[in-house]
């Protein structure tokens, strides 16, 4: 079973479905509305927990009822939640929009996850056990920082969500060895808009680089001059978008871990995902091993 540590938020998704997401200054009325845990952290968990990977997750949650929900919802997964810390305060929250093309608008509200700044000796433990390592960047730089310069002082696999999109220090690119941004944060990233270019600029400071093109499947470079891949995502109808690319590297770990090529690892990724936008909300869409192996 593949050893996966997840340092990451975790938050309540407040989420509201609409017909069209309003423009500044507009109002326009919901036609549901849903709370359901996520934080890009715990999704990655949650979605390599359920693919039949064994998962620490490490962070923070508050002291409110979402923080006890947030807890329970890992737990149930599977996840082990011993790092998972209740701090006084409020716990993460996200408040999306999600409108009848599946696509989504997204705020987070930190709360506890800004109190997670560094490690412990006990994550610090956890990181270097693990075989991989999820990070996203919800959490603090400082720590997102220290847990990637860990395990690569332990020879853990990093893979890196550049997630929400900001610059990143080249103390953290250094220590990762996989980088998954969808196009969007790789074009902010580089200043390409063409994914081809935006990923031979992003292998100039990391190894190994899969670039999310939704619909489009997802294309993938390393260094040592293979060619790129444009691997196809499966052909379905999107719902609900949210959460889609968490299933996506929480599953590819699990299957990178288990040793498979990286075609059929993206292949089985791209399966999870597939099936997660055809659902409605984060964590609750995420697929478990069987269907993934199913589809």
């Amino acid at each position: 079973m593949t050893a996966i540590a997840v340092l990451g938020s975790t938050n309540m998704d407040l989420v509201v479905y609409v017909d069209r997401a309003p423009g500044l200054g507009e109002t326009v009325t919901g036609r549901e509305f849903r709370t359901v845990p996520g934080g890009k952290g715990a999704n990655q968990a949650l979605a390599a927990a359920r693919a039949g990977g064994e998962v620490v997750m490490i962070g923070a949650v508050g002291t409110d009822e979402y923080g006890s929900l947030l807890r329970t919802n890992l737990e149930h997964a599977g996840v082990d939640t011993d790092l998972l810390h209740t701090v006084a305060g409020p716990s993460g929250t996200a408040h999306i929009v999600v409108d009848d093309e599946g696509s989504n608008a997204i705020v987070v509200v930190p709360g506890a996850n800004g109190t997670v700044t560094a490690l412990g000796p006990g994550e610090r433990a956890a990181v270097s056990a693990a075989g991989l390592l999820l990070l996203q960047l919800e959490l603090p730089l400082s720590a997102v920082t220290e847990a990637a310069r860990t395990a690569k002082a332990h020879g853990v696999r990093t893979i890196l969500t550049p997630s929400p999109v900001q610059p990143l220090p080249p103390g953290l690119l250094d220590a990762v060895d996989l980088l998954v941004p969808n196009e969007h944060e790789a074009a902010r990233l580089t200043g390409q808009a063409e994914p081809h270019a935006a990923a031979q600029v992003l292998l100039q400071q990391v190894p190994e680089v899969v670039i999310t093109l939704g619909g489009k499947g997802c294309l993938y470079v390393a260094r040592g001059g293979e060619p790129p891949v444009l691997f196809p995502a499966p052909e379905v109808t999107a719902v609900d978008t949210t959460g889609a690319g968490d299933t996506f590297v929480g599953t590819l770990a699990v299957a990178l871990g288990e040793g498979r090529s990286v075609p059929e690892a993206l292949g089985w990724a791209s399966s999870a995902a597939a099936l997660c936008v055809q659902r409605h909300g984060a964590s609750t869409s995420m697929p478990y091993r069987s269907e993934i192996d199913a589809a």
